[in-house]
Formats: C-alpha cells, sequence, structure tokens
C-alpha cells in the first residue's frame, strides 16, 4: 500500500491510498445507553435510536430493532443530530466572489465546489454532516448556493444534498461599498447599494412581462410572437421574485434589517435569513413577525466597523423575542467546533441545553429548507447522527463518531483520518473561509 503524507495544521498525519473496509452500512443499526439530544423533543436519557436503511427508525428508552441489527453501546456517551452549518465557504477556495460586477445571481457555487478540500474533513470530525455553501459577500446580489452531505469521500455529486431547495446570497453594507468603491464604481455608498438592488429587480420585472406577453402571444397563436432573448441573471433574479429561491442576506446593521425587510415588501419576495445580524437584538421585536431568521455568531465583535455594537446576548436576546436564531461560522476554524459555540449560548443569555442545540441542528435546518429531512432524531428523518465522547455543549466534547444517512464517515478510533470513505490525498484551499475579513470579501 502506498503511504502519503497530508499536513494540516499544526500537525502531520500518515496514512495509507486504501483505508479498511467500505462495505454498504447495515440494514439496521442501534445506538444505545447513551443520552440522546433530539433537538426536537428533548433529551432522553439513556435512550436508543434505531437506523433503518439510512433513516431513524426509532428512538426512545427502548426501541423495537430487529435482533440481527448491529448494535453499538453509547454508554457515557451523547447522540445529537449531525451539526448543520447555515453559512460555510469550505472547499470553494478563492472562487468565493465574482467580484467583477455588483450583481451576479447566475453565478453557481457548485461551479467552484472542491470536493476533496480538507476544510471538509475537518468540518466532518467536527460533527458536521449538512452545509450551506455560500457565494461571498461582494456583491450586492451573488450567486446561488450549494447544499451538501458532508459525505467526505465521495465524488463531488454524492455529496450534494438531494433536492434541497435553491438558495441566493444578498449583501448590504460596508463590503460592497468598500470592493466597489475603492474601484470608483457604482455602489460606493448604502445609498448605492440599495440603488443597485432596486434597480436590479426593476430589470428583472420588465423581463418578466416581456416573456408574460410572449407566452400570451404563443397562447393565441399569434404569428408576430418573438421569443425575448435568454438572460441568465434575469432569470435568476425573476426566480427570486417568483419564490423559487431562499434569500439569504449578509447584513449587520439594525436600520439595513429594516430596509432589506421594506425592499422585500415591495417587490413581493420573502427574506429566509439575515446572516451575522450581529444588531438583531435592536429591532427582533420588529423582524420575528416576518418570519425572517437570523445565522449569527456567538461572540465576534469589533472585527470592522458594522460589528462594534455586537453584544454576545444576541442570539438568545432575539430568540426570546421570537426570531428564529441559528449559529454559523463563516470560518473554516469555527466549524469545527461549532457544538461549543452553542455551548456559549447557555452562558450567554441563559439558552437551555435543548435551545442551544437547536440552535446548530434544527434552526440551520430550517434556514436552508431541510428541516423537514434533517435536523433532529424523530423517526422518519434522515439518520445523520454523532456521537460524542461528554455533552457537547462542553469545550471537552469531540465527535467520536459521525454517520451521515446510516452510514459511518468518521471514526475517532479508526486508523488514519478515521474516514472510512476517503483515500488519496485532500486539497489546500489555502485556508480560505471567512468572506468577512478586510481581504477575503472580493478583493
Amino acid at each position: 500500500m502506498t503511504l502519503f503524507r497530508v499536513v494540516l495544521p499544526g500537525f502531520v498525519l500518515l496514512s495509507t491510498s486504501i483505508l479498511f473496509g467500505q462495505s454498504a452500512p447495515a440494514a439496521d443499526l442501534v445506538l444505545k445507553n447513551a443520552t440522546v439530544m433530539t433537538a426536537s423533543h428533548g433529551t432522553i436519557e439513556h435512550g436508543a435510536v434505531w437506523v433503518h436503511a439510512g433513516k431513524i427508525a426509532g428512538v426512545g428508552a427502548t426501541v423495537s430493532a430487529p435482533a440481527n441489527a448491529q448494535v453499538i453501546d453509547a454508554t457515557g456517551k451523547w447522540v445529537t443530530p449531525g451539526i448543520i452549518d447555515p453559512h460555510s465557504h469550505s472547499a470553494l477556495s478563492n472562487d468565493v466572489n465574482e467580484a467583477t460586477s455588483p450583481v451576479t445571481p447566475s453565478m453557481m457555487m457548485i461551479d467552484a465546489f472542491d470536493n476533496r478540500d480538507k476544510a471538509l474533513y475537518q468540518a466532518l470530525a467536527g460533527g458536521v454532516t449538512t452545509e450551506l455553501l455560500l457565494h461571498g459577500s461582494a456583491n450586492m446580489i451573488g450567486g446561488q448556493a450549494v447544499v451538501i452531505k458532508n459525505k467526505f469521500g465521495l465524488s463531488r455529486d454524492a455529496m450534494l444534498f438531494p433536492n434541497a431547495p435553491r438558495s441566493i446570497k444578498f449583501a448590504s453594507g460596508e463590503n460592497p461599498k468598500r470592493v466597489y468603491g475603492s474601484r470608483d464604481q457604482l455602489p460606493s455608498t448604502r445609498m448605492g447599494n440599495f440603488e443597485v438592488m432596486r434597480q436590479s429587480f426593476e430589470n428583472a420585472k420588465a423581463y418578466m412581462a416581456s416573456w408574460d406577453a410572449y407566452n400570451a402571444k404563443l397562447a393565441k397563436k399569434d404569428d408576430s410572437a418573438v421569443a425575448p432573448k435568454k438572460d441568465l441573471k434575469l432569470e435568476a433574479l425573476a426566480d427570486v421574485l417568483r419564490g423559487k429561491l431562499y434569500v439569504q442576506i449578509h447584513c449587520y446593521r439594525a436600520d439595513e434589517f429594516l430596509t432589506e425587510e421594506a425592499i422585500a415588501h415591495e417587490y413581493g419576495y420573502k427574506i429566509r435569513a439575515f446572516h451575522h445580524a450581529l444588531e438583531m437584538y435592536k429591532v427582533a421585536d420588529q423582524i420575528a413577525p416576518e418570519n425572517t431568521a437570523i445565522a449569527t455568531f456567538s461572540d465576534w465583535w469589533g472585527y470592522k466597523d458594522e460589528a462594534w455594537d455586537a453584544i454576545p446576548w444576541n442570539a438568545v436576546m432575539s430568540m426570546r423575542k421570537g426570531v428564529k436564531v441559528a449559529l454559523k461560522s463563516d470560518s473554516n476554524d469555527h466549524i469545527r467546533r461549532l457544538n461549543q459555540e452553542a455551548g456559549k449560548m447557555v452562558h450567554y443569555g441563559g439558552a437551555t441545553e435543548d435551545e442551544a442545540i437547536r440552535m446548530v441542528t434544527l434552526n440551520p435546518a430550517w434556514i436552508i429548507g431541510v428541516d423537514d429531512r434533517v435536523g433532529s432524531i424523530d423517526v422518519g428523518k434522515d439518520a445523520d447522527l454523532v456521537i460524542w465522547n461528554v455533552d457537547p455543549l462542553s469545550t471537552y466534547a469531540r465527535a467520536e463518531k459521525v454517520f451521515i444517512d446510516g452510514d459511518l464517515f468518521f471514526d475517532l478510533a479508526a486508523p488514519g483520518f478515521g474516514t472510512p470513505h476517503f483515500s488519496g490525498a485532500m486539497h489546500d484551499g489555502g485556508g480560505f473561509g471567512n468572506d468577512d475579513s478586510e481581504n477575503e470579501d472580493g478583493d
């Protein structure tokens, strides 16, 4: 067997090009005697989870699994749903921003996705099973996201989350101002930002009207009907107006949340979530009725002008006012310990453990639009599960085993990287992953 060496930050690992067997997962699997944090219906002490054919078939103090099921005794361990990151740039390398125009909705992040990036492995080892990979924040209207299940070691297409809703990334505030203002281009102010957005939707409305007129002529068998020119940018914007794309908005300031909601009302689309949202605590009572969630940091502060009013109580304060709150990474570093970020919410604001675990499981699943399939340990959902050595909200917690669709994708006790499906060399994306640093937004 051929040895290869991969350098990861701070350490060197040796592995073989062929790891231990890649047999199909057992038809039935039971995790028993664990503290099961379901994220939807409380915590079960000395509980069990039964997995059948990749789905959760039973959860409770006991389960009715067949006698020949594979059993893992998780005595003294914790089991949670897989961690879900609703704002990641992992595996997109330096292709995260198409910073040549402030409006690029036809860009597809799947075209930048490198399924062998080591950042995916690091996230997997931290219990992350689903990620929303977003365009960066250089543009007022960026590109379309890709949703992955972190089945590291499989092919690119095998890692795509089946039939996940489409999302698009918007960004307001300092980032588009800086990128285009530094070139003496529009937009260079907040006024310019929102003018660019409104004009884009006016263009999309005109485009939709031209196609409506054409289709009406076709219906009447009018020989004068001439099809308008297909425009990928305007097609994508039209899909926003049609409600076919979830709108995910990079936005920090309280006043801008209100402006973004007003524009959404003006043009008839819904905002799925504000990302970063560090000043949501100021206007949460006004945003909650919109059913717009937030994907925020636990305690990042002061790293840019828009972060001066950040407080670590933001997430819980906003949640208490009715806003659905998720925590996210926006970082190849933080993605490895989102469980710890959730733990901070118990300290900052007094969230319950159930509320904290939902911030990194069920709530981000809702933001992505896949909460009917993942995010909690409920019968019928995908068996995306993590076994932890201690309470996952502890700084001492480590993911010992990570299952996706009932298949083991990370095992801390296994040789090499602990990845049954990975062989070969990992790619180094250059440490990229944070779309909020001064040097990475679009410069």
